[in-house]
């Protein structure tokens, strides 16, 4: 099974993703994560990637797919992988299909969680990050044992500055801008897939399970 999940932040893309993962036992690939690994292992394409992260400048769209071309040479996708945090453009979405088409691993499908503005600004402005060892929590569906204080390191929890209000607002706005395209290109292709990011995290993962089985996808 070959996905791309598509969905604002705090659509649940990353969870669903983890438990899609350990279910049919494919890697799930973090475009930031592998982007922030290569640049770390010094590969190649990690210091092409490096040379515009240090000036703050974003990533052309060719680095990140020579990066996520790299990803998935490895073993363990040989028999599937679920990409989430790219394609976020047409443009990109055109290029990545361009890649796997020439190693022959199409996509079966792209899963859009649909999620509205309140849900988002709910989920996200709740959120809390352990200073020391980065472990998540959330004011109210994962709270930590004692209140502003991490389960596992006893660090202070904070709320990340791109987690407050206002800028999640920005952030969705951006995403609105970038995204409209790239949902209608999926749309077209008939691969586009729609689950509702507003349900709990249980409810949304056996919608998802459903919609995938019924369409035959090999797994």
């Amino acid at each position: 099974m070959r996905l791309v999940l598509l969905g604002p932040p705090g659509a649940g893309k990353g969870t669903q993703a983890e438990k899609l993962s350990k279910e049919y036992k494919i890697p799930h690939i973090s475009t930031g994560n592998i982007l922030r690994q290569a640049v770390k292992l010094n590969t190649p394409v990690g210091i092409k990637a490096n040379s515009y992260m240090t000036k703050g400048e974003l990533v052309p769209d060719k680095i990140v797919i020579e990066i996520v071309a790299e990803r998935l040479k490895e073993p363990d996708s040989k028999n599937g992988f679920i990409l989430d945090g790219f394609p976020r453009t047409k443009q990109q979405a055109e290029s990545l299909d361009s890649m796997l088409k020439s190693v022959n691993m199409p996509l079966d499908a792209v899963i859009y969680f649909h999620t509205t503005d309140q849900v988002v600004i709910s989920r996200l402005t709740g959120r809390r990050v352990c200073k020391k060892c980065g472990a998540n929590f959330h004011i109210k569906n994962i709270p930590p044992k004692k209140a502003g204080v991490c389960d596992f390191c006893n660090s202070v929890l904070t709320q990340r500055e791109d987690d407050k209000e206002d800028t999640i607002k920005n952030r969705l706005n951006v995403y609105k801008n970038e995204t409209a395209e790239l949902i209608d290109y999926y749309k077209k292709s008939s691969m586009l897939k729609t689950v509702s990011g507003d349900l709990d995290i249980n409810e949304a993962y056996q919608v998802l399970v459903k919609a995938l089985k019924n369409d035959s996808i090999k797994v």
